[in-house]
């Protein structure tokens, strides 16, 4: 697969997410939830630390918020060029097509998300109580690099009680699958699982 080739595939992603991130920002009001099935649901809510939810500075805790969100925030564009770089380099070797394609789709679903942590709390006013506007005249609801992710993809499969005899959870409420995630991070999860599952493919051994 060809650089160009590549950066089309970045283009669609980046396309597709933040159209639809800035549609939900506009539309929906924090916490709003729209049904599409019983198992699938647009509900918007923001994401301001890592994978799942989680914070810096859950674990290092000398570290006020705002600190930790933009160490997150400059962590990530310094990931982003990492794996830019890596990318430009697999086309030139003309790496197998699965190694540069899950590469484009983690390069891609990474951007998308660091676009919301860098300018989204200056393009957009908050969404607590009220639909957000775009360049409102109030400003932003804070400053460059703290803006938050925009997450709307929500597929609570199964609800209930787990068995009392499971070990740990039993007789506890389960949701089957809880987290809220964005088309950004379904372009990450998805190059990774290739990574995974294609790994002989992506990285075939060379004869000596």
């Amino acid at each position: 697969m060809s650089l160009k080739k590549s950066v089309i595939i970045i283009i669609l992603i980046l396309l597709i997410d933040q159209i639809s991130k800035i549609y939900i920002k506009t539309h929906f009001a924090l916490g709003d939830e729209y049904r599409v099935f019983h198992w699938f649901r647009i509900y918007f809510v923001e994401n301001d630390g890592m994978a799942w939810g989680t914070k810096i500075s859950d674990f290092v805790s000398f570290i006020s918020e705002r600190t930790a969100k933009i160490s997150l925030t400059i962590f990530r564009i310094v990931a982003i060029i990492g794996i830019g770089y890596w990318l430009i380099d697999v086309t030139r070797k003309k790496s197998p097509t699965v190694l540069i394609l899950a590469i484009a789709l983690i390069f891609a679903g990474a951007l998308g998300n660091i676009i919301d942590s860098v300018f989204y709390g200056v393009f957009f006013n908050d969404s607590h109580g009220q639909v957000a506007t775009f360049l409102s005249n109030e400003g932003g609801y804070d400053g460059l690099l703290h803006g938050k992710v925009v997450d709307m993809l929500y597929f609570p499969i199964w609800k209930g009680y787990l068995p009392e005899w499971l070990p740990l959870y039993g007789g506890k409420f389960f949701t089957f699958f809880e987290p809220v995630f964005n088309v950004a991070d379904m372009a990450i999860s998805t190059g990774f699982i290739m990574l995974l599952l294609f790994n002989k493919k992506a990285f075939p051994k060379k004869d000596i």
